[in-house]
């Protein structure tokens, strides 16, 4: 299976199951053991992985309101597939999840962490750009997503992103995200027909509200909140867009970033990419993923 069907059918999965999410995030516990702690690991003076193990602790960034993907729960703590990914990370460094600071970085402030060393590293479902290729180094993509639609369950007339040329409509993305961009060739008016907020959950708000008519983002994303909605939402069309998620880091640690590279390689041979997924989105979508064929180091 593509990896664009893939995101489909993972999605239709999560709307089709309309899974009650707990407050914690849905899945099991996050610290069940998915990541191994390496004893005493060795690795080239002067590199950030030599810092970090040396350190003991590490500072990630994450979203705290995408569920199955990184939702602080009641415990403060995040969780979903991008944790996961990043405990495996820092589990070969020899930092345990609990020597993890974890750090919400919501799509606008991504870049502006790693540059100005806020964070370590980002798993956020952070998609892969050009652009952003300018400012931030990316390792992966450890999964390839792509951009849908979320409408309400009754709403009959949008079907996918030519049915927004009505005026009038609105639609909601997140400030920073990729999906601003790309929705605005859809719109009659973007002007006045884009709708932005900090974080998502808050247009998921807004369409259960009714100030908005659809949300637009990641299939990756909305699977989350459609399992979360209890029927109350579908998504609709094909994916329009690819967005393969990366792990960013401070632009130019081409090293770190051939690290976690390899890391990822290691995690689906050792079965803890596959414990990570089954672990999160499992209950959603069974069938895990394939690696995405991993992008350059630069």
């Amino acid at each position: 299976m593509s990896q664009h069907r893939r995101a489909l059918a993972v999605t239709a999965a999560v709307a089709s199951l309309a899974l009650a999410l707990s407050a914690c995030g849905g899945g099991s516990d996050s610290t069940d053991g998915t990541a191994e702690v390496a004893a005493n690991p060795d690795f080239a003076s002067g590199s950030t992985m030599a810092r970090l193990a040396k350190a003991g602790k590490i500072t990630i960034g994450t979203k705290f309101d995408v569920p199955l993907f990184g939702l602080k729960g009641l415990d403060g703590k995040p969780a979903g597939f991008d944790v996961e990914i990043a405990k495996i990370i820092a589990g070969k460094l020899g930092i345990a999840a609990d020597d993890i600071t974890w750090v919400e970085t919501p799509s606008k402030v991504r870049d502006e962490y790693l540059a100005q060393g806020k964070a370590d590293m980002i798993t956020a479902t952070y998609t892969i750009t050009d652009d952003r290729r300018t400012r931030v180094t990316f390792a992966g993509p450890y999964y390839n997503a792509g951009s849908t639609l979320m409408v309400k369950s009754d709403n009959k007339e949008i079907v996918g992103p030519k049915s927004l040329k009505e005026p009038g409509l609105k639609v909601c993305t997140a400030t920073g995200a990729i999906d601003a961009e790309v929705m605005k060739k859809y719109l009659a008016d973007p002007d006045d027909q884009l709708v932005q907020f900090d974080v998502f959950s808050k247009c998921a708000d807004a369409l259960r509200t009714g100030q908005v008519d659809a949300v637009t983002t990641d299939s990756a994303i909305l699977l989350g909140f459609v399992a979360a909605s209890k029927g109350k939402f579908k998504t609709v069309g094909d994916t329009f867009y690819d967005q393969p998620f990366g792990i960013g880091i401070k632009k130019g640690d081409v090293e770190f970033c051939e690290f976690v590279n390899d890391v990822l390689t290691e995690s689906v041979k050792d079965g803890s990419y596959e414990k990570a997924w089954k672990k999160t989105v499992g209950d959603a979508a069974p069938e895990t993923p394939e690696l995405p064929a991993l992008g350059p180091c630069e």
